[in-house]
C-alpha cells in the first residue's frame, strides 16, 4: 500500500469537517485546549525517548494547526499555504547569514534591536496562556536582556529570603490578599533564581512533581502491605513511610 501524503491529511480534514458531527462544530475557541495538551504529550514522548510514540504525538500535534487552518478556509480568511508562506519567509528574514552573507553575531545582534524597536515593551512577546512558570522565567530572561537583573544567585537567595520573611508576615497577620501577593513574590524570587543557575524552571518543577509521584505511591503500597490505609495513618506513621520511599528509591 502506498504511503498517506500530505495532501491526503488535507482531504481527510476537509472531509472530517464536513461530515463527521464532533469536527464540524470545532472552533478555534473549541480547540485551544487540545492545542496545548498535545504540545505537553509531545514533550512526554521526548523524554520517553521512544521514536515510535513521538512519531505518533507529533503527528497528533501536527493536525492541530491543520485543523486551525481549514477553520480559517472556511472563513475565507487564510489558507494553509498562506501559513506556509509566512513561515517560509519569516525563516528566511530571520536568518541571513544563511540566506544572505551577514554574519551570526550580527544577526542576533540586529534580531534583538529590531524586536525592541517592533513594540513597545521587550516583555510583549511573551505569551500570557504560558504555564506560569513558564511564563515567569521567560519575563525574567528578556528583563535580564535590558539589564534588569541580579549580579548573581548569592543576591536572588537574599532576595527569597527577604520575600520568604515578607510572606511570613503576611501570614501572621492573616489578610489573603497580602498572603497572596508575597507567596507570588517568593515564587518570582524562585524562578529568578533558577534562570540565575542556568536551569528551567519549569522542567526542575516537572521532576520534583516526578519523585513526589513515586514516592508517594509506593507509600500507598507500604501501607497497603501493612494492611492500612494512609488516611487512616497518622503523620507519624506516614513520615516514616515517606522517608522509607526515598531510601528504598534511592532519593533519600
Amino acid at each position: 500500500m502506498d504511503r498517506y501524503t500530505f495532501e491526503d491529511l488535507l482531504r481527510v480534514m476537509e472531509k472530517l469537517r464536513r461530515e463527521c458531527p464532533w469536527d464540524r462544530e470545532q472552533t478555534h475557541e473549541s480547540l485551544k485546549r487540545y492545542l496545548i495538551e498535545e504540545a505537553y504529550e509531545v514533550l512526554e514522548a521526548i523524554e520517553s525517548g521512544d521514536d515510535e510514540r513521538l512519531k505518533e504525538e507529533l503527528g497528533d500535534l501536527l493536525l492541530q494547526p491543520i485543523f486551525h487552518a481549514q477553520i480559517a478556509r472556511e472563513r475565507s480568511a487564510f489558507t494553509l499555504n498562506d501559513v506556509i508562506h509566512r513561515l517560509v519567509e519569516k525563516l528566511i528574514e530571520r536568518h541571513p547569514h544563511v540566506f544572505g552573507d551577514a554574519e551570526p553575531e550580527e544577526v542576533l545582534k540586529n534580531w534583538e534591536r529590531r524586536k525592541m524597536e517592533e513594540r513597545e515593551s521587550i516583555l510583549e512577546g511573551v505569551p500570557r496562556h504560558l504555564p506560569a512558570l513558564m511564563r515567569s522565567q521567560k519575563l525574567q530572561e528578556k528583563a535580564a536582556q535590558a539589564g534588569f537583573t541580579f549580579r548573581g544567585a548569592e543576591e536572588v537567595l537574599e532576595k527569597i529570603e527577604e520575600e520568604l520573611r515578607e510572606l511570613k508576615e503576611s501570614v501572621r497577620e492573616g489578610n489573603r490578599e497580602r498572603i497572596e501577593h508575597e507567596l507570588g513574590d517568593l515564587l518570582t524570587a524562585v524562578v529568578e533564581l533558577a534562570r540565575t543557575l542556568g536551569l528551567d524552571a519549569e522542567s526542575v518543577l516537572q521532576k520534583a512533581n516526578d519523585r513526589f509521584q513515586r514516592r508517594f505511591s509506593l507509600m500507598e503500597k507500604k501501607a497497603r502491605s501493612e494492611g492500612k490505609e494512609l488516611r487512616d495513618m497518622s503523620l507519624e506513621e506516614m513520615d516514616r513511610l515517606w522517608e522509607e520511599a526515598k531510601r528504598e528509591i534511592g532519593e533519600a
